[in-house]
Order: C-alpha cells, then sequence, then structure tokens
C-alpha cells in the first residue's frame, strides 16, 4: 500500500474573500475516519467519478488498518491519533494556503457526481458565502443506516429526476459535518475543538460558528448526497449520551453554539432515549445513552462537566 503525504508546493489562493474564486479553483476534499476502509473505498470511487475533480483528497486516519486495501498514489493520507476534531484539523493543516475551497465529508457519504462541481459554482456566483451544507437525499443515522447499493440508487434516481431544479440557498448556523465546504480563506485560524474528543459530537456546529462573523453559512440544493449512518465505529451508547447533555453546555459558554438550540437538542435526546429505552432500534444502545444523559446532567448540576470525560468511559 502507497501512502503519499507529500505537500503539493504552498501557492497563494486564487482569489482572496472579498473577491470571490473566479479561475482555476482549487478544491481539498478531507475524510476523517476510523475502521471504515470499505466506506472509504467506496467514497473514493464516487469522487473519481466526480464531473469536477478535486485538486486534493487527504484521508486522515489513526492506522494502516483503517484504510482500504487499495489507495491511489494521487490521495495523501494522514495519521495521527484518533478523534474527528484532531483528524479533521490535521486534513486542513495539510491543505490551508494549496486550495481555495475546503470540502469535509463523511466517509460514509456518497455525493451526487456533479457535487464538487456545485460547490465551486456556489463559491463562485456567491462572494457573500464562506460556508455551506449540500442537500441530504437519504440520511440512515437514525435508522438502520443506508446500504452501499441503494445509496447509488436513490443518487441515480435523483440524477434523472432534478435536472435543471433552481437552487436554493437558505442561511443557517450549523453546517451539517456529513458534508460541508468552507471558503479557505475564511478560516484563518479557526480549527475544530479538539476538547470534543471521538465522535466529536455537535463540533459542525462548534467550527460553523466560530466563522458565522465572516460572511453567510448556508444550506444549499446546489450539491447533495447520500449519507449512508453505517454504525461501525461509532461511539458507544454511554458516551454520547453523555455528550449530548455536556456538549451543547460547553458549546454555549464558548460562544458558538446558541441556547435555545442547545436547549432544544438536550430536551430532543433526553426523550427520546428515554421514549425507546424498552423498545429500542436495532444498533442504537438507547439504554447506555439514557445512562450517559443522567450522568451529564449531574455532572453539569455539580460543576464537573467536562466532554473530554467520555474518554474515561469506554
Amino acid at each position: 500500500m502507497h501512502f503519499n503525504s507529500v505537500r503539493i508546493p504552498a501557492q497563494p489562493p486564487v482569489n482572496g474573500l472579498g473577491t470571490g474564486i473566479k479561475d482555476q479553483v482549487r478544491v481539498a476534499v478531507v475524510v476523517a475516519s476510523v475502521c471504515r476502509g470499505e466506506e472509504i473505498g467506496q467514497l473514493l470511487d464516487q469522487l473519481a467519478q466526480q464531473t469536477n475533480l478535486a485538486t486534493l483528497i487527504v484521508l486522515s486516519v489513526e492506522r494502516p488498518s483503517d484504510l482500504p486495501d487499495r489507495v491511489d498514489p494521487s490521495v495523501h493520507v494522514i495519521m495521527g491519533s484518533r478523534g474527528l476534531p484532531a483528524q479533521r484539523n490535521r486534513g486542513l493543516e495539510h491543505v490551508l494556503g494549496i486550495c481555495d475551497i475546503v470540502v469535509f465529508f463523511d466517509d460514509d457519504f456518497l455525493p451526487a457526481e456533479d457535487a464538487l462541481a456545485g460547490i465551486v459554482r456556489l463559491f463562485q456566483e456567491n462572494e457573500d458565502i464562506i460556508g455551506a451544507t449540500g442537500h441530504v437525499l437519504r440520511d440512515g443515522v437514525n435508522q438502520l443506516g443506508v446500504p452501499y447499493e441503494e445509496a447509488l440508487q436513490v443518487l441515480a434516481k435523483h440524477k434523472i429526476a432534478e435536472p435543471g431544479t433552481p437552487v436554493v440557498n437558505t442561511d443557517t448556523d450549523a453546517a451539517y459535518g456529513c458534508n460541508m465546504a468552507f471558503r479557505t480563506a475564511a478560516i484563518g485560524e479557526s480549527r475544530f475543538d479538539e476538547n470534543l474528543p471521538l465522535y466529536a459530537w455537535q463540533e459542525d456546529v462548534d467550527f460553523t460558528g466560530q466563522l458565522r462573523a465572516k460572511g453567510r453559512i448556508v444550506k444549499t440544493t446546489i450539491f447533495c448526497g447520500v449519507h449512508r449512518g453505517v454504525s461501525k465505529g461509532r461511539t458507544p451508547g454511554l458516551a454520547l449520551g453523555y455528550s449530548q447533555m455536556v456538549n451543547p453546555v460547553y458549546l454555549v459558554r464558548k460562544g458558538t453554539m446558541r441556547p435555545m438550540k442547545a436547549g432544544q437538542l438536550m430536551l430532543k435526546n433526553l426523550i427520546a432515549n428515554h421514549a425507546k429505552f424498552l423498545f429500542p432500534e436495532p444498533l442504537i444502545d438507547r439504554a447506555g445513552r439514557s445512562r450517559g444523559n443522567w450522568l451529564g446532567l449531574w455532572h453539569l448540576l455539580t460543576g464537573r462537566s467536562d466532554p473530554r470525560t467520555i474518554l474515561r468511559l469506554g
């Protein structure tokens, strides 16, 4: 297996934030992953079919076993400690100063073949937009997941059914981490918060919150894909339940999440975990999440809350 970690010589972005992006747009795709070599391979196949190919693809993983059996030499592989924010930060550092746009795809996200072309068009045509999250055609996160072949069928139907659909851009407080894109010129010193370890619940909201003052963040229909919601490699129920209570409060105190949104998230998850406690969905540990919820609430009440506690919960 070939690991390419050589940087492309640094070049200034083609255009600054104020003038927009015009020609020779350089697009980087960063994928952070653990224990999902098969899914990475499927995403790489989809990226190879893009009508607008990425300038640079970066896989940020923990160890060689996280990768598919074959990785094209053009793909850059970075290895380091596990944790979504840390892995994304390593990928981000690798592309800043090289590319005009950085796209973050989850390893179980399959973009439509015109997704990268749509992203470039969005930033070319809207100088005030600095970040965007695309339209999710199917999301398997809260279901049993979307099988690979079924995801491909959804993408094929979308291509046939929706040619020339008008683009809709709606302002949002948060990009959805499975598929989001940003102007690199707007990122500056902002990084994903590594105090949110492992799966780092709500790290996408935090990163978006750091950038909101610099320009518009939108939900858009100009690019889309399927989020399969693969279950392997996810945070255990107890740890996730703890994060569901503690992380929103941490981000409110930090100033990157609005208090009302935090309260809604906490209440929604507390109710869902307890309502489905006796009859949980397959592959979802509602009992563990419920226990984690109460541990998180107890730590909040006693002043001991810390997102990093999940590292000790197993």
